[in-house]
């Protein structure tokens, strides 16, 4: 089974972040709670329309890495594996190389 997001849909998949930073600090649970969090987006729906009818295009596409409201998706499980549902507001930034 697949998923298709429609209209400004995504379905992304969660990425481990780091607990260290580059230098060295480990961070606690805490500290992770409340901020964005990281995933891949594996499926984009189609965009949204607009008040002409027009389909407005979406600003990420599949396989970009993506940071997200903490508490914006909505997670589902298929065929025993967790994705995160998300409207493209609730993505804050494309993550890109270093």
């Amino acid at each position: 089974m697949t998923l298709k997001p429609l209209s400004n849909n995504l379905i992304l998949e969660a990425v481990e972040e780091e607990k260290t930073t580059k230098s060295g600090i480990v961070l606690p649970e805490t500290a992770e709670k409340e901020k964005p969090t990281m995933a891949k987006v594996i499926a984009v729906g189609d965009g949204k329309l607009n008040e002409k009818g027009e389909r407005i295009p979406m600003s990420v596409k599949v396989g970009d890495t993506v940071l997200f409201k903490k508490y914006g998706p909505d997670e589902v499980e298929l065929d025993g594996k967790k994705y995160l549902i998300a409207e493209e507001t609730d993505i804050l930034a494309i993550v890109q190389g270093d």
